[in-house]
């Protein structure tokens, strides 16, 4: 940029120059501390995000530093059944509050998205076991997986009448925002020690996603 140099007269003139000089100094230094300071609250900001694995999308459930996060999971797909490896405990066998935590685990080099709950059918049976009456509101969030990451559901069990069913095997299917699924994964539940488990039910239903275990308790 080229400078103008105006020939000034007058000690008046001159004098008022380097005030202007002076305060356009001190200006410059305030500018520079802002600007540290806006340096070091980003790189705050980036060592917490980078330390999050699972996060609800922010264009459906308010989170800390919402901006950055919409732009993240707005470019991020929905995950494929082939992308997650998936893993079924069976929990508190034969007992009040027997379940089947489901941990599913992004195995890609990128993340996706899973939403609502998963299409789960039991056994040999056919039919699509219903989502929990007494789950948290949220199901329509999307919850961003990153790479590594781990989200989880759950499906109650329930003998109380005469008429059960026995299994160790499940299938499960991800579901889109439009309730849709795609392919189903066959899977067999275990116990703590890793061992195959077989689960008693006449009836079950199932929970939405979360970041958070289910029943932890």
């Amino acid at each position: 940029m080229r400078t103008n140099r105006i020939r000034v007269a007058g000690l008046a003139a001159v004098t008022a120059a380097l005030a202007l000089s002076v305060t356009a100094c001190g200006g410059s230094d305030s500018a520079k501390d802002s600007g540290a300071k806006e340096k070091t609250s980003a790189a705050a900001y980036t060592a917490k995000s980078s330390a999050d694995v699972g996060t609800r999308s922010a264009t459906d459930t308010a989170v800390p530093a919402a901006d950055q996060i919409t732009k993240a999971s707005a470019a991020t797909r929905q995950c494929r059944g082939n992308e997650l490896s998936y893993d079924v405990l069976h929990r508190f066998p034969k007992q009040l509050g027997e379940h089947l935590l489901i941990t599913a685990r992004n195995t890609g080099s990128k993340a996706c998205w899973v939403t609502s709950y998963p299409s789960v059918m039991l056994g040999d049976t056919s039919n699509v076991l219903p989502h929990s009456k007494k789950d948290a509101p949220g199901g329509s969030d999307r919850i961003t997986v990153r790479p590594g990451g781990k989200v989880y559901s759950a499906v109650a069990l329930f003998a109380d009448s005469a008429k059960t069913h026995t299994s160790s095997e499940l299938s499960l299917a991800l579901r889109d925002q439009t309730g849709d699924t795609g392919p189903a994964s066959e899977l067999k539940a275990h116990n703590s020690k890793g061992a195959p488990s077989k689960f008693t039910w006449s009836d079950a239903d199932v929970l939405n996603w979360n970041t958070e275990k289910p029943y932890d308790f």
